[in-house]
């Protein structure tokens, strides 16, 4: 491998280069069940021996492992385990092995040398996204946590300065509460902006800063990996939801920033499932919140244990829940 030339970048190796040209070179496509865009056997990397332990979708262009691996990922999270490198040895290793070049400045386009798709596995490159959101490099200052809009949202002090949030009294956020967004890192990439009330004048909201993607974060997620990887993680559409569970006492949670999963925000979780592999959802009880239930229960089934919590009353959301409600269903998920 030529380690000087020129890296293409990771979000590029992705789009250009599937898990299954990956697991081809390998050799370890022969030792796989096939089932529609899902490939499962014995993980290849910690060398197990349960036969459903290592999954791998085509179509998301991912894998994860439910034994000692703990986690997944991508080509690059693949080939770095497997070799027992870095990440960015990794997807040079990748961009040499499958000609990947940079573009060639007429109409950006990606070279690659062609490669075959074993058995007709083909990942189509418009399904995926950007790969991160630029970290901030100046957090906002003076945000005023005493705001009476918080505590009748019901959020106590502790919790106000565990996420950050206040009022922001000057600037492109003036007379909004501003909400820290990081990523999984737990550095801050945005801040989400909620007005203290009923807008005026017809107003959203919610705000969020032009160009941030939020499909390819998890609302506290970095604080979530940080608490026991055994509990299940609790996803939540809102950011008030996520941090009414949090005070409730549940620290593996996060929301999705609305009701619907994206695929960056699907394999988030599956990276963050744990050992046990268990996902809570706790939607809104709207039509919203009841699609986006559906939806996010179907996909991430295939990988994980999921229970999918259905609300009696019409309209009830997650900041409803008292904490011993929010003890009952977390600590009754099977």
């Amino acid at each position: 491998m030529n380690a000087t030339k020129e890296f293409v970048g990771f979000d590029v190796l992705k789009r250009s280069v599937s898990m299954v040209q990956v697991l081809d070179r390998y050799g370890l496509l022969e030792r796989l069940q096939r089932s529609g865009d899902s490939l499962t056997g014995v993980c290849p990397l910690h060398q197990g021996h349960n036969p459903t332990q290592f999954r791998v979708s085509t179509a998301k262009n991912c894998w994860i492992c439910f034994g000692d691996c703990h986690g997944g990922g991508s080509i690059i999270d693949f080939v770095s385990r497997k070799e027992r490198i870095g990440i960015r040895e990794a997807a040079l290793l990748i961009q040499d092995w499958f000609g990947v070049q940079p573009p060639n400045g007429n109409g950006g386009q990606v070279r690659t040398r062609p490669q075959p798709e074993p058995d007709g596995h083909r990942v189509s490159p418009e399904r995926f996204e950007p790969c991160h959101n630029a970290p901030l490099q100046y957090p906002l200052a003076r945000l005023d946590g005493s705001h009476p809009y918080l505590a009748q949202r019901g959020l106590s002090p502790e919790t106000i300065a565990t996420f950050g949030v206040g009022y922001c009294a000057r600037g492109l956020l003036g007379g909004w509460i501003a909400i820290p967004v990081h990523n999984a890192a737990g550095q801050l990439v945005a801040y989400a902006a909620r007005w203290p009330g009923q807008p005026p004048n017809g107003q959203p909201k919610y705000r969020l800063p032009k160009g941030f993607r939020k499909s390819l974060e998890l609302f506290n997620l970095h604080r979530a990996l940080a608490a026991d990887a055994r509990l299940p993680l609790v996803v939540v559409e809102g950011f008030f939801g996520c941090m009414r569970v949090w005070q409730a006492g549940h620290r593996r949670v996060v929301c999705l920033m609305g009701s619907m999963l994206s695929q960056a925000q699907e394999e988030l979780i599956l990276k963050a499932g744990g050992p046990t592999g268990r996902v809570i959802l706790l939607f809104d009880e709207d039509e919203a919140g009841r699609k986006g239930r559906a939806e996010a229960r179907t996909r991430l089934a295939r990988w994980l244990h999921v229970n999918a919590v259905q609300f009696a009353k019409e309209g009830t959301q997650p900041e409803d829940l008292t904490a011993e409600e929010v003890a009952a269903l977390v600590g009754g998920a099977s």
